[in-house]
């Protein structure tokens, strides 16, 4: 296969090859696969170092975007603005939120706004401006392949990579353009993906327009063809489901439809959010989980879904006021809610969807007919398939799952942990190693701060070591407490 050879990897961003050619893009020291908040909050934090490190960002989309379909009018982001690209590590960083509203002239009109939690249209505008200004990123790049040179591997020659590199291949998806690059260190960061039931996939992934059945994630965008059916479902009790029925039942009255609300959880609880459960989401429980045995990890983290699964208070209590306001006069809201009913089987008959359900209290069985559909039923990270040719370099547990280190390696075969080069990070994969604060926006800047001393060699962003008032682990609450830990030995002494 030809390979047209490129020496700046820049312009590949807007360069065009002949069919069957691939495109040099030249040698990087980090590349970043996937371009949402979290790399897109290093290419930020990266450009803030004065060390000569070339970096470069692929994004398999022609443009950024950020959960489009759930941009709902009057949603606020359920973090503070100051959980953003940059500010928890670096307050002066250019591409910080507090520098966005001054960019856009909106500084006064912000200032007067006088809350933390902002527009999540906003948040969105926000990071498009960054995507479209920090000089590292390059979008409709679909990685679809990477290879990794080690040192085993035989003399490189002159036109070959070095040992201990990787050779990331892509495609533009829309011209079939072949673009390749290699470099030091990858960073991981592709996001994650609607889960949807495998009973309802096939009308889900439906793309004639024939379907009424779809994920939160493409809500907007299908919300006028919902809003004309008779009857509508919603299935899952986590926050977007909230947000889609607060938006529906906004604009029932106005369109006369029936509304279900379906979940298999206990109840449509709220999501833990006060000052001292949010500890949970520091560094410091991060580093006191990290250390649990992994068997102990499953068992907490089975136990923590309502500190980043449930419904934001605010939420919870508009969805009460809008039916309050619904039943006045003696009025039906028509609308249900039922909680611990599992949605087992999904069919399509007459026009309509006929959801076989499942309540798990009293173990009965019914049938809902409904003329639309929307599942609320969160997210999956499945293993990107471009890593498949150094999956035999890789460490997997003995669930089939990334074994990573404190500082967001992939262990296995690949780059040491004080070597430059041959690493893979990875941003938002690694959950079940590090905790339930992995997605959630205010830590993905410790995170990249982490990620970006490694990158650099040094110390580039402070690495928070003492932020909370909580102890997690005995030995530190030990440090101002009169604490014995030899309570065995006591135990024993006290009965001779």
């Amino acid at each position: 296969m030809e390979v047209n050879e490129m020496t700046d990897g820049s312009s590949a961003a807007t360069g065009t090859a002949d069919p069957g050619t691939v495109v040099d893009c030249g040698h990087y020291d980090v590349l970043g696969v996937g371009l949402g908040p979290f790399n897109l909050g290093l290419a930020a934090l990266l450009e803030g170092v004065d060390d000569d490190l070339d970096a470069v960002f692929l994004e398999r989309e022609p443009e950024f975007a950020w959960h489009e379909g759930m941009l709902i009018e009057g949603v606020t982001l359920e973090v503070p603005f100051l959980a953003d690209l940059v500010t928890i590590a670096d307050p002066t960083n250019p591409y910080s939120y507090l520098n966005y509203v001054r960019e856009r002239d909106r500084m006064y009109e912000f200032y007067f706004y006088e809350t933390f939690q902002v527009p999540r249209r906003e948040y969105d505008d926000y990071l498009r401006w960054v995507a479209e200004t920090v000089p590292t990123t390059q979008f409709s790049r679909d990685v679809t392949d990477v290879e990794y040179v080690a040192a085993d591997d035989g003399d490189a020659s002159a036109d070959e990579p070095a040992a201990g590199t990787f050779v990331v291949e892509s495609a533009d998806p829309e011209s079939g353009n072949r673009y390749r690059y290699s470099a030091d260190d990858l960073v991981v960061g592709i996001g994650s993906r609607p889960a949807v039931p495998e009973f309802a996939r096939e009308y889900v992934t439906a793309d004639d327009g024939s379907e009424r059945a779809f994920h939160t994630a493409d809500y907007l965008e299908r919300r006028a063809d919902v809003l004309s059916a008779d009857s509508i479902t919603v299935i899952g009790s986590g926050q977007s489901a909230a947000e889609v029925v607060l938006d529906l039942l906004e604009r029932q009255s106005h369109r006369d439809y029936r509304l279900d609300w379906i979940t298999r959880s206990d109840g449509f609880f709220p999501m833990e959010y006060s000052k001292l459960g949010l500890q949970h989401f520091t560094p410091e429980y991060l580093r006191y989980f990290y250390d649990l045995p992994q068997s102990r990890k499953d068992e907490l983290l089975a136990e923590q879904d309502l500190l980043y699964k449930g419904i934001d208070v605010e939420t919870s209590a508009r969805i009460y006021e809008t039916l309050y306001e619904h039943s006045i006069g003696d009025r039906d809201p028509d609308f249900g809610m039922l909680a611990t009913t599992a949605v087992t089987d999904l069919e399509r008959a007459d026009g309509s969807y006929w959801l076989a359900c499942e309540h798990r209290q009293q173990e009965q069985s019914f049938v809902l007919e409904t003329d639309a559909v929307v599942f609320g039923t969160g997210y999956q990270r499945p293993a990107p398939t471009f890593i498949e040719p150094i999956a035999d370099r890789i460490a997997f547990d003995d669930r089939g799952r990334f074994r990573v280190s404190e500082d967001y390696r992939l262990e296995g075969d690949l780059g040491g942990s004080d070597d430059a080069g041959g690493r893979v990070f990875v941003q938002n994969a690694e959950l079940h190693t590090h905790g339930v604060g992995t997605p959630d926006l205010g830590l993905g800047c410790y995170r990249n701060a982490v990620i970006v001393d490694q990158l650099v060699g040094r110390e580039v962003y402070p690495i928070d070591r003492d932020t909370v008032f909580q102890d997690f682990d005995v030995d530190r609450f030990a440090e101002h407490a009169p604490v014995r830990t030899d309570t065995a030995d006591s135990a024993e002494r006290d009965t001779e």
